[in-house]
């Protein structure tokens, strides 16, 4: 267990006049402690439902405003914030924050802007804060019209046909509304999940560990790697496809007792008094139940991982935005990074998939699905990674979740459309990587530290 625990390297969220860093994940699940940088001041007033967060102002002075009233503040002040309280801070300066409980999506509430966080931040292009997210701020007595609207909308896609979404007007508004989701949406990470989730990308990756040699080996990291679905159904894939390789999988997450029950590899498939508050009975739903035998050994509604399988994974804990993640793993043959930067903003969710391609040795693959696709898009063309042109659509629609999530939520897969002169590489969920976008990522990675350094962020 690790008592120990350091700044990360890249933030774990920004504002538009702040950006925050999360120590940890910390042993006690009811405090989070967070160092922040303010450079203007918190971007909106806000009102939290359960959390208590008392700050301490390292260094820098300005002043914080709590249920109305004005309190000065400078290097050695303490300020307490209790719940079901309005309050936002402005200045210049560097806190950290105690939280208890620990942060969790739909604790707080915005409230109104704050004016000391100047338009000219406030609008910064690319810090999303626009128009449309002061607009999808907008309340009536509390409450949001724009989710009504959302919900509506969800559930008229949801009656329609499939073939009739792919008339451009009805792609084109699901687009439109979906980027508003974006902008509106309180991301949260999310646990559900299901072996075998994405069959194409499992035969993908079957066609690419074929090409090895007898006896080579292979190298996989899989990272967001959650309650380890994911990971046993790539291992049960190459193992069984090429039991001759040497097999090593490497398989990281933020949270320490998500790993725990990943490593256990124990799913029980019904909730009880004394089970685990993961427990999912759609787990299994998209396997067959000859692959069930293969993949498990069942006890009742408890189902374990058989051993063989379970056979050279190692398990981390760790912030896939860390550049220190490369040196800890080396390069891999396939990296797989699914369906967990979607529920970062876009800021974030940019670095950390700059920071993944690291991980990647030249001419080796990764694997991106489940992620704001401007943000892949972006990144790919910059890096100049190749698309994987095997079963591409194939893959693009092989997870029926994400599909019917669009464009009513954030994570929504918005449908392959043709029609787009770049449609290859934003709806591409695989990329090989060349020796010189490898160099590229290199020369950005170093860029990075030096910027950490000069941060003093170790």
């Amino acid at each position: 267990m690790r008592y120990v625990h350091s700044l990360p390297a890249s933030a774990s969220f920004t504002d538009a006049g702040l950006a925050g860093y999360i120590f940890g994940p910390l042993n006690d699940p009811n405090v989070e402690i967070c160092y922040i940088d303010v450079a203007q001041g918190h971007d909106t007033f806000q009102v939290s439902r359960k959390i208590t967060r008392i700050y301490y102002v390292l260094s820098g002075s300005g002043y914080f405003t709590i249920a109305g009233q004005r309190y000065d503040v400078a290097t050695g002040s303490v300020v307490e914030v209790p719940p079901r309280t309005e309050y936002s801070y402005s200045g210049t300066m560097r806190l950290i924050v105690f939280m208890s409980p620990r942060w969790f999506a739909g604790n707080d509430t915005a409230t109104k802007w704050n004016p000391d966080v100047p338009l000219n931040v406030r609008f910064e292009p690319g810090n999303g804060f626009t128009w449309q997210s002061r607009f999808l701020g907008f309340r009536i007595f509390g409450k949001s019209p724009f989710n009504a609207f959302v919900r509506i909308n969800q559930r008229l896609f949801d009656s329609l046909p499939s073939s009739f979404i792919g008339f451009r007007p009805i792609r084109l508004y699901g687009a439109f509304l979906n980027k508003l989701v974006r902008l509106k949406g309180d991301r949260a990470q999310g646990l559900g999940t299901c072996f075998f989730r994405n069959r194409p990308t499992l035969e993908l990756i079957r066609r690419l560990v074929d090409r090895k040699k007898q006896g080579e080996a292979v190298r996989v990291a899989v990272l967001g790697c959650s309650a380890g679905a994911e990971v046993y159904s790539i291992a049960w894939t190459i193992k069984t496809a090429r039991p001759d390789l040497k097999f090593h999988l490497q398989a990281v997450d933020i949270s320490r007792d998500v790993v725990e029950l990943a490593k256990g590899g124990v799913y029980p498939l019904r909730a009880t008094a004394d089970s685990s508050k993961l427990s999912d009975p759609a787990l299994l739903e998209r396997m067959s139940s000859a692959e069930v035998e293969q993949v498990f050994d069942r006890e009742g509604d408890v189902v374990k991982v058989k051993h063989w399988i379970k056979e050279g994974i190692d398990w981390h804990v760790g912030d896939v935005g860390d550049p220190g993640i490369v040196e800890g793993f080396g390069t891999q043959d396939i990296v797989v990074a699914n369906n967990f930067l979607c529920h970062m903003n876009p800021g974030p969710a940019e670095r950390s998939l700059r920071n993944i391609a690291h991980l990647v040795r030249p001419q080796g693959h990764l694997f991106v699905a489940g992620i704001d696709l401007d943000v892949r898009t972006k990144v790919a063309r910059e890096l100049g990674w190749k698309p994987a042109e095997e079963l591409l659509e194939e893959i693009h629609s092989g997870d029926k979740w994400l599909r019917q999530l669009w464009p009513g939520h954030y994570a929504g897969l918005e449908p392959l459309d043709k029609h787009k002169p770049d449609w290859k590489l934003r709806y591409a969920a695989a990329f090989q990587l060349s020796e010189a976008t490898q160099a590229t990522a290199q020369k950005e990675l170093n860029s990075v530290r030096q910027e950490a350094v000069g941060r003093g962020v170790s």
